[in-house]
């Protein structure tokens, strides 16, 4: 249950400046549904208004990341952060996107193995690698 009230669209149409993100949500997704993350944010216009607009820059924008590599990227750190509603808003947003079963399937046996072998380095406190420094 969330901690905070969810607006409706009735709620929506009586303030401008959330009905404004809410209708370029739906038209830049082009569809009628603006989902409960959205709704929530809806509390706090100004933060619905600015996290809405860094989204939109980072996921919708063209970039030398495909649309799909995006997803999987928010896929992970969500899982990695254990944010169960990002992950399958995600998840969904990666199949509307083309991702196949067998490519989930990989991509959780990746995830899987990156969690288990952080957790090894970090609990044995391996130095990293000279030849490992970036930059």
């Amino acid at each position: 249950m969330a901690t905070v009230k969810l607006w409706t669209d009735e709620d929506v149409s009586g303030n401008a400046a959330v009905k404004a993100v809410f209708d370029d949500i739906r038209k830049t997704r082009g569809s009628d549904f603006v989902n409960n993350f959205w709704r929530a944010l809806a509390n706090q216009p100004l933060l619905l208004e600015r996290t809405w607009a860094s989204l939109k820059t980072v996921m919708v924008e063209p970039g030398v990341l495909d649309p799909l590599t995006k997803e999987l990227i928010y896929m992970a750190v969500s899982i990695a952060h254990s944010c169960n509603y990002c992950t399958h808003s995600h998840t969904a947003a990666a199949k509307a996107k083309g991702m196949s079963e067998a490519q989930y399937a990989e991509f959780l046996a990746v995830v899987g193995m990156a969690s288990e072998t952080n957790a090894l380095a970090n609990a044995l406190q391996i130095p990293v690698d000279p030849e490992f420094q970036a930059g």
